[in-house]
């Protein structure tokens, strides 16, 4: 990868379980969650006797800094390499995150292998040592009393933290960190133990120095490598409708000692299949968008799956949860699972019927009194009901919006198994939010979309294009149940919607409009991608060809803004426009600014999506599982959900 990653992915499980090098080197900065708040990790290599500090910032020792000689980040992998002392030191941390996995996805272990050659052609002595702060098991140091032990099992060494008042999901909110369950760090041989040090280096509190409790690791340094583990359970770890739910992996009872153990003994064919994954997506990534556009998808893998929980209902149904990271933590929010999707049906279109199934359970609820699709199940990690603008009725939501989105993700999902069975259990709701879409969409009143942050819109030419891709997904899934006449009299409704947008939209110079009553701007139409996915072709070519070349025009030095309103934009919304570029160059020509923006940015956060296009830098959001939009070029050029005559 040659992209300078804003962040560089560590340890990526959960919304919880998340550790980032926010720099280019490792030793420039201390680790942190994806929030921005120190998640304290240090790694030390003692070369015949001398130490040096590898990974962290730490002043509290008098160790020496080994010199980065590099860093490669691919989509499950994130290696580094050091030299020092007559030696290079690799440093390999890995995630095992395959989504048609369950247990892997799941398993909250993260792998560091640690290995070293000699470049004087001297033999040496090598030792590490991890260091982990009770930062990974509280929301803020010092939060709580923290218990510690230390133990052997099988030949493995396990080294524990956790808050001693355990609040197992008590807390829900947004800029928030796990603070119950049990940190784990462990290693084969070598040793572990409980450290309380100091920390004179960090801000002074009103008692002094700050001490903190240490989770430690030790072990001899192999050419052949030596194996850490970083491992969290969190016990209980969703409240779903008032019951506390259990992640896939320990579903039946499995101990995490177990799992680590499990882990040591996995890991090099975990190691290989991770490495023909990331080999794969590369060159997929490659042939349909380039060099840069492999790079961003490669980035955005982990994270992506590091922004959702997956859980059973007491049914045995999976529940795919993603938290909206630092946009008001809901959690399963529809217009996120919506830009999510394109990278779940390459891997796995089931979890997209795992994204929905609580949005469902919120519309069939008493509560839900509206004939439009929901918004949200909750706020992260209590999903138990929609929390987005409740207090302000239907003012306050997106009711266009949401009926497309739920629609565009049944069908999507139904055409990449090729199976609509699931769509059809649910069809009083399609119906529902069909109609919805029929009876409003044309020219919408002032509602918010999914791009809320700009504040309601009356007439918004993006959302009538979300209803044409609601109306044309729902005709495909009746389509797929067998209903061909229904597909093509919906099909023709949803053209001749196309037909009368492109009048009602059009400025005259080959552009068209944000809003239909606003002549003179401009919004990029991210919307009507599904229409060229699903080889629907409702809109015309010619409409779509004109609209990108007008975007030339307002192109700035790092993408094209949204609209004509702020001269921001969305990451996804970025890709999903130069999808509808028919060339890869058409699509590079958009794509690659993405790549720029994320190179040059002062943000050292992981991806975030929302950033100014005459800077880079960002005006919020970061962490999110939007990301996964950004596949959808490689959805497209699969041809994976084009539809046969």
């Amino acid at each position: 990868m040659k992209l300078r990653a804003p962040s560089v992915p560590l340890i990526t499980v959960d919304p919880y379980f998340s550790v980032w090098s926010p720099a280019d080197k490792l030793t420039e900065s201390d680790t942190e969650h994806w929030t921005g708040k120190p998640n304290t990790i240090i790694g030390t290599a003692s070369i015949d006797g001398t130490d040096y500090i590898f990974m962290g910032k730490s002043s509290r020792s008098s160790a020496l800094v080994m010199e980065q000689t590099a860093l490669n980040i691919t989509a499950l992998f994130t290696e580094y390499k050091f030299e020092a002392a007559g030696i290079e030191l690799t440093a390999e941390f890995f995630t095992p995150l395959f989504a048609d996995d369950y247990y892997y996805l799941t398993r909250p272990v993260s792998y560091l292998k640690l290995s070293y050659r000699s470049i004087d052609g001297k033999p040496h002595k090598v030792k590490a040592k991890l260091e982990a702060s009770e930062e990974l098991c509280l929301d803020y140091r010092g939060e709580y009393r923290i218990t510690s032990d230390s133990f052997s099992i099988d030949g493995v060494n396990f080294a524990r933290l956790g808050s001693k008042d355990q609040p197992v999901l008590e807390k829900s909110g947004d800029d928030l960190r796990i603070d119950w369950g049990y940190f784990y760090i462990a290693t084969k041989g070598g040793k572990t133990y409980i450290e309380e040090q100091a920390f004179p280096y960090r801000e002074k509190e009103k008692h002094g120095d700050i001490y903190m409790t240490f989770a430690v690791a030790e072990n001899t340094v192999t050419k052949n490598g030596t194996l850490f583990t970083f491992a969290y359970d969190d016990v209980e770890s969703i409240q779903y409708f008032g019951e506390n739910l259990k992640s896939w992996w320990n579903k039946d009872g499995s101990k995490i000692e177990s799992e680590i153990i499990n882990a040591f003994n996995d890991y090099e064919a975990v190691r290989r299949r991770g490495i023909d994954f990331g080999r794969k997506l590369r060159k997929d990534a490659e042939k349909a968008g380039g060099e840069k556009y492999a790079d961003l998808l490669e980035l955005a893998y982990r994270q992506v799956c590091a922004a959702h929980k997956l859980v059973l209902d007491k049914e045995g149904n999976i529940l795919y949860l993603s938290k909206e990271c630092f946009s008001g933590g809901c959690a399963a929010t529809v217009d996120v699972s919506y830009p999510s999707i394109p990278m779940f049906l390459l891997y796995n279109p089931e979890l997209v019927h795992a994204m929905l199934r609580p949005v469902i359970r919120v519309a069939r609820s008493d509560r839900w009194q509206y004939d439009f699709a929901p918004h949200d199940a909750g706020r992260y990690p209590h999903v138990n009901g929609q929390v987005y603008n409740m207090s302000k009725g239907a003012e306050g939501q997106m009711p266009v919006e949401e009926c497309g989105n739920m629609l565009v993700m049944f069908a999507a999902a139904a055409i990449a198994k090729g199976d609509a069975s699931f769509a059809l259990e649910n069809m009083d709701l399609l119906d529902r939010w069909l109609k919805y879409l029929e009876d409003n969409a044309r020219d919408p009143e002032n509602q918010l979309c999914t791009d809320d942050f700009c504040g309601h819109l009356a007439h918004n030419c993006n959302l009538t294009l979300k209803a044409i891709s609601g109306i044309i997904s729902y005709a495909l899934i009746k389509k797929l149940a067998g209903d061909t006449g229904r597909c093509a009299s919906l099909l023709a409704e949803a053209k001749e919607f196309a037909e009368d947008w492109a009048v009602r939209a059009s400025n005259g110079d080959g552009s068209y409009r944000l809003a239909f009553d606003k002549p003179g701007t401009f919004s990029l139409k991210y919307n009507i991608v599904w229409d060229k996915i699903f080889g629907t072709n409702v809109m015309p070519r010619k409409v779509i060809d004109s609209e990108l070349r007008s975007y030339r025009t307002r192109t700035m030095p790092y993408g094209i803004p949204l609209d004509n309103r702020m001269k921001y934009t969305k990451a996804d919304w970025l890709i999903w426009t130069a999808t509808l570029a028919d060339t890869k160059a058409g699509f590079r020509e958009i794509a690659d600014k993405l790549w720029t923006a994320y190179n040059f940015s002062e943000a050292r956060i992981p991806m975030n999506d929302w950033y100014w296009t005459v800077s880079a830098y960002k005006v919020g959001f970061q962490h999110r599982s939007v990301m996964g939009g950004i596949f959808i070029r490689l959805l497209d050029y699969t041809g994976k959900l084009k539809i046969k005559p």
